[in-house]
């Protein structure tokens, strides 16, 4: 079977060996061009190799793209000007390109260079940038978590003056009486427990725990003072505790088993010792660990673990002291102040008094005339001061005094119905156990303080009694000022003017008038 060729192959086939015939001819007479390939290669510019370039396919139609350009011409007049053999026009050739070649090399690590200043100068800018914005956004930062505290201690303490406190008012409160008592508003009616801080777990359910500890969590995230860190600290510590301790007891009986009581043992070995004494303790057990002899394991690991806090607790009672005795001294000076103020306030009203007494006084015809004094008026200022006390005095007698009467007292019943036959009976010795065991467990747990609620009747006596309740001072400057009676400018403003009824012309728009017409609906608009 004959086979035909294209034309255009042969072309192909005619180039390509043509090439070769060159390409074999310029190496004997030039020398091989690796060389060349190789500075190629070392300078990093691309080969025509790696573009896929040849003499037979290339965009510029150039068949001797492969070969090197040689510059005959120059070449000749070097030869003839300079008198230099081929050899030295090679050599010539290749220090040239050397130079170029580092030339190039400068100009690129330069232009690395300039590359690299350029992204350390951004990155610099970036830095500063970075830093002035954390430093404006660290103080916000600090503002906006002391701006929570603040609204956490606010929110205490409305929450204890409306009689709903949480267990972390009446820590925090503590804590702020103590140390800011400046900031502490006069209607909160708090003061600080006598009990130690940890004690408030006590009587607690396991989600009182839990909205407890997370509480302290958040107080330990916001508080900045050294001291207050250091209790919130300790909280925690005992807060995870008995949290803990909570769960493990409530999966024992979810399970059916029995809860888990204090270790005697570990109890009378770190009770009523302090900080400094439980931390030799810690010391000689971690030695004892450290130590190849034989010991019971368990044993120590949770007296490690309950040591840590029994620690925390004897902390926070050495801060609860501090607290109450800053406290203390805090009310001591309170009272100082005031009683202070009160030996003042009677010094100047008893200068007063000898002035007026014993002063010279004033000359005859001088100052204001004045007239005499109404004796009816001072009685009846001096019955305004009688009256409340009186009336006190007569209601409490009426309580005292009252008499008996027979319905008072309940009938007897002389047969039970069927629903009370069906009531339980109770043994008042059992009903008296439980009662007390009730208390003890109110005794024990931390009383937020009420406000008293008023009854009806006795509103007008207490208040009667709050506006008798005036400084000493006062009540001396208040009969002064009465005594010394009227002047001829000067008037009682004690006494109700009347006032003319004025009639408006508005107030005929609103008088009620007598209907013209009656069920009448109007259905359309004129």
């Amino acid at each position: 079977m004959a086979t035909f060729r294209h034309r255009d192959d042969s072309t192909d086939r005619h180039r390509s060996r043509k090439h070769k015939k060159e390409k074999k001819k310029y190496k004997s007479k030039y020398g091989s061009d690796n060389d060349d390939d190789q500075q190629n290669t070392e300078t990093g510019q691309p080969s025509l190799e790696t573009l896929g370039y040849s003499n037979v396919n290339n965009p510029f139609n150039d068949v001797n793209l492969e070969s090197k350009f040689v510059w005959n011409k120059k070449k000749q007049r070097d030869k003839k000007q300079l008198g230099l053999s081929e050899t030295d026009l090679q050599r010539r050739e290749r220090d040239r390109k050397r130079e170029a070649d580092e030339e190039l090399a400068k100009l690129n690590k330069r232009r690395a260079e300039r590359e690299r200043e350029l992204e350390l100068r951004e990155e610099e800018q970036t830095r500063i940038q970075r830093d002035a914005e954390l430093a404006a956004m660290g103080d916000w930062e600090a503002k906006e978590e002391e701006f929570h505290l603040e609204q956490a201690k606010q929110r205490a303490a409305i929450r204890i003056r409306d009689a709903r406190a949480k267990p972390i008012d009446i820590l925090a409160m503590n804590l702020r009486l103590a140390n800011e008592p400046e900031k502490v508003d006069d209607d909160v009616n708090l003061e600080i427990d006598l009990d130690e801080p940890y004690t408030i777990f006590e009587n607690l359910s396991l989600a009182d725990t839990d909205e407890l500890h997370k509480d302290i969590q958040m107080h330990l995230q916001l508080e900045k003072n050294p001291k207050t860190l250091e209790f919130w600290r300790a909280m925690s510590v005992v807060a995870e505790d008995c949290l803990c301790k909570m769960r493990e007891n409530e999966e024992r009986l979810r399970s059916g088993g029995i809860a888990l009581t204090v270790n005697q043992d570990i109890d009378r070995v770190l009770s009523g010792k302090t900080v400094s004494q439980l931390s030799v303790l810690q010391d000689q057990i971690k030695r004892k660990f450290a130590s190849n002899e034989p010991i019971d394991v368990e044993y120590w690991e949770n007296l490690l673990r309950e040591l840590v806090i029994y620690k925390a607790k004897a902390r926070l009672n050495d801060m609860h002291q501090d607290i109450l005795a800053a406290r203390l001294e805090q009310l001591r000076n309170k009272q100082r102040e005031e009683a202070l103020k009160v030996q003042e306030e009677l010094e100047r009203v008893l200068s007063m008094q000898e002035t007026e007494v014993h002063g010279q006084g004033v000359v005859a015809g001088e100052g204001i005339k004045t007239e005499p004094v109404d004796e009816y008026l001072t009685e009846a200022q001096d019955e305004s001061f009688i009256k409340p006390v009186n009336q006190i005095k007569q209601g409490s007698n009426s309580l005292l005094l009252e008499d008996y009467n027979r319905a008072m007292s309940p009938e007897p019943m002389t047969s039970l119905s069927r629903d009370d036959r069906e009531l339980e009976i109770v043994d008042p010795m059992q009903d008296l156990a439980e009662l007390m065991d009730k208390r003890r467990v109110v005794l024990n747990t931390v009383i937020i303080p009420k406000h008293p609620k008023l009854e009806e009747e006795n509103t007008e006596v207490i208040e009667q009694v709050r506006n008798k309740d005036e400084s000493i001072a006062s009540t001396v400057l208040f009969e002064q000022e009465a005594a010394k009676g009227v002047d001829e400018d000067e008037d009682l403003f004690n006494i109700e003017a009347e006032l003319g009824q004025q009639t408006y012309n508005w107030q005929d728009k609103y008088r009620p008038r007598k209907p013209r017409y009656f069920k009448r609906v109007h259905t359309g608009y004129e």
